[in-house]
């Protein structure tokens, strides 16, 4: 909808506001009056709406060329306009970040707490960084397509949230990876494919019949999708053939590897460890930093995780949990239940602070013996 509204002339605010008002209407009408072509319906209203806006705005009488003539009702063109979307969000007048915050919002379906997590930032930060955005392209015009490194940046996003998240946006964000893929011959968008690949491998051992996280140690791998982490790897490998090493193609490495343990005891740390390394090197990202910390306790030994861990703000993400592990793993068991309660009030979703708590539970029944 968004696609076809700004195609015809709307500009990127004024048919995201256009479309929402179709949507209100549709979940006011729809359920006593569905329609036939539910898409047709929509785009209708919603170009109607845009174009009383325009109409009433004295202050933009300049747009009034482009409403002359309402384009007449008919059968609306089965095509996805949504990479497109992705690709005119990122547009050169805004900063990479603030384009990424624009399109996770209008075109990804994310909130603004959601994208304000993403990026470590407050919720208030996020929607003024939001609205600035939107205020840089209200009067643009949506013909200069982004940089493919940006469209990326937000498909990564997308799929992050959808995968770890309260949305399930992963299977979209893989549509649209696959489909850019199709269309580019680019390294880190084969990377990026890869990695979404044989991270979604993964999805079935994830929860229990009862819906609670299982941690990747303890999955049954008999219930990862084979068929995708065998295309995960040939993408992965035809893209290290380049020699254009990038950042999704060291986390695709990285999951690559856990994909190639039989049993997670097999696990190739020491390697692991190594990507992490490439992969600081090419981002200096702190949650890579929190990320290597664990790679390094399971390759080193868990006082040379602490070690790592001690070199990072403690108010990072899952700063906390991962503490908790590792003085686990070290043997403070007591460290290890006070830290894994204080993570589960931390926690960004509820599956998540569910099984820290049970991780909680059990240390301090094990204490009490």
């Amino acid at each position: 909808m968004l696609g076809i509204l700004v195609r015809r002339g709307a500009d990127f605010a004024a048919a995201e506001d256009a479309v929402q008002d179709a949507l209100v209407e549709a979940v006011r009408v729809w359920q006593a009056d569905p329609p036939r072509d539910p898409k047709g319906w929509l785009v209708t209203v919603a170009w109607r709406r845009f174009l009383d806006a325009t109409r009433a705005d004295t202050a933009r009488r300049r747009r009034e060329g482009l409403v002359d003539e309402e384009p007449a009702a008919g059968p609306v063109p089965d095509t996805d306009d949504s990479l497109q979307l992705y690709f005119l969000c990122a547009h050169p007048s805004l900063t990479p970040s603030s384009a990424v915050a624009l399109t996770l919002r209008a075109v990804g379906g994310l909130t603004t707490r959601q994208i304000a997590q993403a990026y470590l930032v407050p919720e208030a930060t996020m929607a003024q960084r939001i609205s600035r955005a939107k205020r840089t392209v209200s009067d643009v015009r949506f013909d200069q397509p982004g940089d493919v490194a940006t469209v990326l940046r937000v498909l990564y996003l997308v799929f992050n949230e959808g995968y770890s998240g309260d949305v399930d946006l992963a299977a979209e964000a893989i549509r649209l990876t696959r489909q850019l893929a199709t269309s580019i011959t680019h390294p880190e968008v084969a990377g990026l494919l890869a990695l979404m690949l044989l991270t979604d491998a993964r999805r079935a051992a994830r929860t229990a019949p009862d819906g609670s996280l299982v941690p990747l140690a303890e999955q049954d791998r008999s219930r990862w999708d084979t068929r995708q982490i065998a295309e995960g790897v040939h993408l992965l490998q035809t893209a290290l053939a380049r020699d254009r090493v990038g950042e999704f193609q060291a986390q695709a490495a990285i999951a690559a590897l856990h994909a190639d343990a039989a049993r997670a005891e097999e696990t190739d740390w020491v390697q692991i460890v190594e990507w992490y390394d490439e992969l600081v090197r090419l981002t200096d990202n702190p949650v890579v930093r929190l990320n290597r910390a664990v790679a390094v306790g399971e390759a080193e030994g868990a006082r040379a995780g602490l070690a790592a861990l001690a070199e990072l703000e403690d108010s990072l993400p899952r700063h906390t949990a991962v503490a908790a592990y590792l003085h686990e793993r070290d043997g403070d068991l007591g460290t290890a239940a006070r830290l894994y309660a204080d993570a589960a009030h931390q926690a960004p979703n509820l599956a998540e602070r569910d099984h820290l708590t049970r991780q909680a539970a059990r240390l301090n029944a094990e204490l009490s013996r």
